[in-house]
């Protein structure tokens, strides 16, 4: 059995703000450290083998504070990036009225298709079933990548309700087939 424990990163000042974050590199914020030290501490009595996160410094830095507390290294792919969000990286909801229009969704704004990100995700999910066959991975990333590939690889299952910040979703692949344990806990979040 592989089990894979699929983290979102702890919160930003973006977030906050709700600032479309996309793959601009935006760090934690105190708060958001905060999440991960207690994401860290949780997970302190589980076994995991091996970290892999997103290579923007949000996830970096939520998988190091976790990484440390578990004595274990961390392993960056690109692949686990976030969405690349276009012309709209940065901007608040309003601000995207004030340019677009209330169906600013709907415009070529550069976003990337949710068929790529799944893609790059669906991509990195085979890598780990290929290359850490029977070893639980802690991979750190991003909400929209993480919420796309979880409803391919577990549509049973209702994946609607946003990631929080800090959370862990656990999937377990045995004789071809995913099992969901853990959906969304944020249980550690003070």
């Amino acid at each position: 059995m592989t089990r894979i424990g699929f983290i979102r990163h702890g919160i930003t000042d973006w977030n906050v703000e709700g600032r479309v974050q996309g793959q601009t590199d935006i760090p934690l914020n105190e708060a958001g450290r905060k999440q991960a030290y207690a994401l860290a501490d949780r997970l302190k009595g589980e076994e995991w083998d091996l970290i892999y996160s997103s290579d923007l410094s949000r996830t970096g830095e939520t998988a190091e504070i976790v990484a440390k507390a578990l004595g274990l290294p961390v392993r960056t792919d690109i692949r686990l990036r976030e969405m690349h969000c276009g012309e709209v990286e940065g901007t608040t909801p309003e601000e995207r009225i004030a340019r677009w229009g209330k169906d600013w969704k709907s415009l070529p704004l550069n976003i990337e298709s949710s068929a790529s990100i799944v893609d790059r995700g669906l991509s990195f999910v085979f890598y780990l079933l290929d290359n850490h066959a029977g070893s639980s991975v802690l991979v750190v990333s991003h909400g929209a990548l993480v919420r796309l590939t979880l409803k391919v690889l577990i549509p049973h299952v209702d994946t609607k309700e946003r990631l929080r910040n800090a959370s862990i979703t656990t999937l377990a692949h045995l004789n071809g087939s995913w099992d969901c344990a853990l959906y969304n806990c944020a249980k550690h979040i003070f």
